[in-house]
């Protein structure tokens, strides 16, 4: 365990971020070695895999569910100092884990090929995209348990293995993808469904190592087969009040992806290819930033549950800053050359006029987005996210809605859908600033002595537990 209520906020923030960053920069390689190597199968396979990694967007929606309550209950516990409490939240997410991972195999592989054809562009585009989606589906349901590891370590301030873990299973999922998609010394390609294969069997390889990591080193938080028998349903509701609204963000994000497929399919394949690879190179690009709207969680967290709401706000501050800063040198780079970002994965014209102007225009609201992070970031610290969900879900009305209006239209233009999303973006950030405020208003306004106890009250203890 690593106590964040003590020496400066920036620099706990920022050596907390580091190992987050690199960590989620080894975890979008997995999507950028698949992209490469599918990209030499043509347009319509990277249009299929784009679409149907939209997908993907419902799983990190549910995972962010159970991760963000874990990371916020686990984290408040350890600014208490009550480590019987976090091991049993730790233990209690495992199991949830496992619910969802079964949940997401039978959905996974009764809508796949129902969802693709929705979304694809044309039946080459499906064909690929579901083959993909079928064979990565098992990789998705392991997600859930290498969120429940991940995140009960970050609650407790350690990021360190978690980040190695990503870095080793990206090694595998490198080694893997060009030998399944393309056959490379096998001659056996499978194309998209490999890509699909190689991503799942990375996967299981970082389960079976973190699992191994707290069997073995973690003592702090540990599994506990008496914790982990039976559901204590006042904790998981608690861990699903603070996760659900989270997730919902996630969810939502999901939709205005799929929309945006959606609109865009009578453009062609090479559209929603560029689409795709500006949407993936915009995902590497914000990871500086959203490596510290994750640090704000733990940090900013364990110091609410240590009632030292001084640091509480002071992280705002800093993250907010360190954002904005990084946010604004990304959007400069991407105003110079946005097509160096494209020309990786796709030299094709037609794929290149779709994702270059897409990343020069939405660059326009990378340092909004930034400040959407951080206050994510914080909303999940004080333990009550549904202020996030709102702010995401008032895109639903901005973005989606009119976008489909704008579609029916004549001389409906790829352009459009970019501008509009700026403006939505701008919105959604004023709308989380002020939502953050009123919440700082709430709850941070209360003086130490007068406090009455641990911010939420205190966690069940399942029968048998004891600090370790």
């Amino acid at each position: 365990m690593k106590d964040l209520t003590q020496g400066p906020v920036g620099r706990l923030l920022v050596a907390t971020a580091v190992p987050i960053a690199i960590g989620m920069l080894f975890q979008t390689l997995y999507l950028l070695v698949d992209l490469y190597f599918v990209s030499g199968l043509g347009d319509a396979a990277i249009a299929g895999v784009s679409s149907a990694a939209t997908a993907s967007f419902v799983i990190l929606a549910l995972t962010q569910m159970l991760g963000v309550g874990t990371v916020a209950l686990v984290a408040h516990a350890v600014g208490r100092k009550d480590q019987a409490t976090a091991n049993l939240v730790f233990n209690q997410s495992v199991l949830l884990s496992a619910v969802c991972g079964v949940l997401t195999l039978v959905a996974g592989f009764a809508l796949t090929r129902a969802y693709v054809s929705l979304v694809a562009a044309d039946t080459p585009a499906a064909a690929a995209g579901a083959a993909y989606l079928y064979w990565y589906t098992p990789g998705l349901a392991l997600q859930f348990a290498l969120v429940a590891l991940g995140s009960a370590l970050r609650g407790t301030g350690i990021v360190q293995p978690t980040m190695v873990v990503q870095m080793l299973t990206v090694i595998v999922n490198a080694v893997l993808a060009p030998v399944l998609i393309s056959g490379w010394l096998t001659h056996h390609p499978f194309g998209t469904a490999g890509a699909g294969l190689a991503s799942s069997i990375a996967v299981a390889f970082g389960v079976v190592l973190l699992w191994i990591y707290f069997a073995r080193l973690e003592h702090y938080v540990s599994l506990r087969p008496d914790m982990l028998r039976q559901p204590v349903w006042p904790l998981i509701r608690r861990i699903l009040n603070v996760g659900l609204p989270a997730g919902g963000e996630f969810f939502m994000m999901f939709i205005i992806l799929g929309v945006i497929y959606w609109v865009i399919r009578g453009f062609g394949p090479a559209a929603q290819a560029g689409f795709g690879i500006g949407g993936r190179m915009m995902q590497a690009l914000f990871l500086p930033v959203m490596a510290v709207a994750f640090a704000v969680a733990p940090v900013a967290g364990q110091n609410f549950g240590a009632r030292q709401y001084g640091r509480v706000r002071e992280t705002f501050r800093a993250a907010a800053t360190l954002s904005s800063v990084l946010m604004l040198v990304i959007t400069l780079v991407c105003q110079w050359r946005p097509e160096v970002f494209v020309y990786p994965f796709s030299r094709q014209p037609d794929v290149v006029a779709v994702g270059a102007p897409y990343l020069r225009i939405i660059s326009w609201n990378f340092i909004a987005t930034g400040l959407i992070f951080t206050c994510s970031g914080m909303f999940q610290a004080l333990g009550n996210t549904w202020p996030s969900l709102l702010s995401s879900a008032s895109r639903l009305l901005t973005f989606a809605l009119p976008v489909v209006l704008l579609s029916r239209l004549p001389h409906f233009s790829l352009m459009q859908v970019w501008y509009l999303s700026v403006v939505t973006v701008t919105l959604q950030a004023l709308t989380s600033i002020g939502l953050l405020l009123r919440e700082f208003r709430r709850k941070l306004a209360v003086p130490p002595a007068a406090a009455g106890g641990a911010p939420g009250g205190a966690l069940p203890v399942a029968p048998g537990s004891d600090a370790q």
